[in-house]
């Protein structure tokens, strides 16, 4: 995969906004369980109120309240409220909201950051849990703590019909201070959550003697919550969206770079680099390779950032809700790696097999399909449906392997699951019996726990179909990383003006990639312009591999071959091939139309040229026979013309071009000997001024050549015309004695 990174390049922008976007989203999900947290813990178990510093607080409950603060809390308190008397014209504004205010005078709290907040709440807390404690021993002397507990205090002491709170505000402040020593230790077990859970039951009562209307406040904070939860939500959705909407921009976009330049390279490989990959293997590198690639990077982009932000920030806010139920999440998380990791040591390996039995999968079904014909021939559709059958069931066989393992996952992850929230309700329920954790806490905990694991779920999938996209990702850079053996130099000449055509092969061996002997040795030999040069000889004797190496596609081994003098490895492919109306030994057409066929040569070609180069290559009787005429539909490789239209139609797309050198390769193999002679003759008035070279096995074809090369077994053994030849070469007068008869010759 690291080799195809160039390619997302271009999407860099796309990328940063994604995560971005994902960063917000991921923020987003982890804030509703908290939101969840405060609906259950404040709005439901607390009716609405959020903490322990009420907004307002009758003055005679304030003095109270100070009665447990030390000299430093009573002054932070007393500075952050404002006391209001009635009939003042202060209070006229607040009548309305706490009408107490109208017989007795109450504080009301400034607007305080959230620092000080946080500090008014334990000190307010503290204080509100002990004057409720006391109100409580007052109504129920049983409820007193026991003495050993430091609370020593006698309420049989205080006089009849004096206050408790007045009395205890009486006493020495050492004693006081003992006092509030007493409750503090009794709060140190408690924590500040609970204290403040506790403390809020205080201010729903002090709220309700102010004359509020505690259900509204109650209302009001589950519905404002429950917005901002709404709120939230939408954003997140917004930004799944969006990410998703940009990773699949990122994924597809940088697919179709990675199919154009694979297609690219292919198109500049030699016939030496098509011997290295199979035409079933560069399909499905530009195909199933790539969407996997695609695949991947759509996972990465949507998942690879998205599920540590989720996992990181869901284990921090896991643990500031209940730091001791860490090892919960720590053992389902390692529970997840170590599955992970067995399912990666048994399925990696088998990717790049079934990409390879994809490869086999496609080649035989190329064959099967391209060779129907020969198969029905032999009646072989038994064996070629074996042959079939056993690549499609390789690839089924190790496709349900891997889904075999793959699919064990989800039980388990789903057994991990569960068991992970059973764990943390049953540890939860306890600590909250315990009054050491609320009931919302223990639901966002629980739902912290669920998003880790879905994190490090992702994580997992991701980590699965990373190895097969990577395996992927290399075959397709192996095909991109193919270094040419056929390159334009880096200075290239150019042809001389006015171009002739003359060819030059001197002293020219050849031998394929790999191989140990020389196909062709020592080939020497001059075609000119205005002249016919024809190659002829036995089946394998390297007559098409000669004329292969003019185009170059291939390079000669030794040697060299000029062209008007020049060296054709010295100029760019673009401009030699340019100069090459080229007919090869199997004609191919193109899916569309006879025109769009023709115009392959010249796309500006005009209707004569057209018109012309089919009358000389014999094509107009066939063509023109159909209504549609030029327009006439050829089917995928030209299966709907016979082979001697296919050839011809081949001659013509190269008479289009009007090329100085024509090679025909054999073209002339499918027509019968009347079409042949008809064709040779009308092609000789258009092809007068330029190289013809003609590979064939027929004797009549070259009879009438300026020059004939005769080969044998890679060597020239005769050259000359069809008269000398006859005279000085015993190859050539076996093969046209097998051919003709000696009248034929004559």
């Amino acid at each position: 995969m690291r080799r195809l990174i160039k390619y997302l390049k271009p999407y860099t922008l796309m990328i940063l906004l994604s995560i971005t976007l994902l960063f917000v989203q991921a923020n987003a999900d982890l804030a509703l369980p908290d939101y969840l947290s405060r609906i259950v813990n404040n709005g439901i178990q607390q009716n609405g109120v959020e903490n322990a510093v009420p907004i307002a607080i009758r003055q005679g409950e304030m003095e109270k309240l100070l009665i447990f603060m030390d000299p430093e809390e009573r002054e932070l308190v007393l500075d952050s409220y404002n006391l209001l008397e009635p009939d003042s014209t202060e209070a006229e504004g607040y009548l309305e909201d706490y009408p107490v205010l109208n017989d007795e005078a109450i504080f009301v709290l400034d607007d305080l950051d959230q620092s000080l907040t946080d500090q008014l709440n334990f000190i307010l807390g503290k204080a509100l849990v002990a004057v409720t404690g006391i109100k409580k021993i007052i109504e129920d002397p049983s409820q007193a703590p026991p003495m050993e507990t430091g609370f020593d205090f006698d309420l049989s002491r205080i006089p009849e019909g004096m206050d408790i709170f007045q009395a205890l505000s009486m006493m020495p402040d050492a004693q006081r201070s003992q006092i509030s020593t007493s409750f503090n230790e009794m709060f140190a077990s408690l924590g500040e959550s609970m204290i403040t859970q506790m403390a809020v039951g205080a201010v729903k009562t002090e709220y309700e003697a102010l004359g509020m209307d505690s259900g509204k406040i109650q209302r009001d904070y589950i519905l404002n919550t429950g917005g901002i939860m709404l709120l939230i939500s939408l954003l997140g959705g917004v930004s799944s969206i969006a990410v998703n909407y940009l990773a699949s921009r990122t994924a597809a976009g940088s697919a179709r770079d990675i199919r154009k330049a694979v297609f690219k390279k292919v198109e500049s490989f030699s016939s030496a680099e098509f011997n290295k990959f199979s035409t079933a293997s560069l399909i499905t590198r530009s195909t199933n390779d790539v969407t996997q690639v695609q695949t991947v990077i759509f996972m990465i982009m949507r998942m690879v950032f998205y599920a540590p932000i989720i996992g990181i920030g869901g284990i921090i806010r896991a643990i500031d809700k209940s730091a001791n139920m860490w090892w919960i999440i720590a053992v389902a998380v390692v529970t997840l790696v170590g599955l992970i990791i067995i399912v990666f040591i048994i399925a990696v390996p088998k990717f790049r097999i079934m990409q390879d039995l994809i490869d086999r999968l496609n080649l035989v079904t190329r064959e099967n399909l391209s060779g129907m014909m020969v198969i029905r021939a032999f009646n072989k559709q038994e064996d070629e449906e074996k042959r079939f059958d056993i690549a499609n069931r390789d690839l089924t066989d190790t496709g349900l392997f891997v889904a075999r393992v793959m699919v064990t996952m989800m039980p388990v992850m789903m057994l991990v699951m569960n068991g992970l929230s059973l764990g943390i309700i049953w540890v939860g329920s306890h600590q909250v019996a315990e009054a050491t954790m609320q009931v919302g806490d223990m639901m966002a905990f629980m739902q912290y726990a669920m998003q880790i694991v879905m994190a490090f779920l992702m994580m997992s999938m991701l980590f699965i179909f990373l190895p097969r996209a990577a395996v992927s990702g290399d075959r397709i850079a192996d095909v991109l990383e193919t270094e040419l053996e056929i390159n334009d130099p880096e200075t290239p000449k150019q042809f001389n003006l006015p171009f002739k055509g003359n060819i030059e092969f001197k002293d020219v061996s050849f031998r394929y990639p790999g191989a140990e002997d020389d196909v062709i040795q020592d080939i020497s030999f001059t075609a000119r312009p205005g002249e016919t040069t024809a190659f002829i000889g036995s089946t394998g004797c390297g007559k098409s591999t000669v004329i292969n190496l003019i185009p170059r596609f291939y390079d000669v081994t030794q040697g060299k071959i000029l062209l008007d003098g020049i060296d054709i490895r010295e100029v760019k492919q673009s401009d030699l091939r340019d100069k090459i109306g080229f007919v090869p030994q199997k004609g191919t057409l193109f899916s569309g139309t006879i025109e769009s066929n023709l115009l392959y040569a010249d796309k500006n070609a005009s209707p004569e040229t057209l018109k012309q180069s089919v009358d000389i290559a014999q094509a107009s009787e066939f063509i023109f026979a159909k209504e549609e005429g030029f327009e006439a539909e050829i089917s995928q490789g030209g299966s709907n013309v016979s082979g001697g239209q296919k050839q011809r139609l081949a001659i013509a797309r190269a008479l289009v071009k009007k090329p100085p050198i024509f090679i025909f390769d054999d073209s002339f193999s499918a027509l019968d000997f009347k079409t042949d002679v008809t064709l040779r003759r009308e092609l000789k008035k258009k092809t007068g001024e330029s190289t013809v070279l003609i590979v064939t096995q027929r004797v009549a074809t070259v009879k009438n050549a300026d020059q004939i090369v005769v080969l044998d077994e890679g060597r020239v053994v005769g050259l000359g015309t069809h008269t000398e030849l006859m005279k000085t070469c015993e190859t050539y007068q076996e093969i046209a004695l097998s051919q003709l008869s000696k009248e034929e010759l004559a």
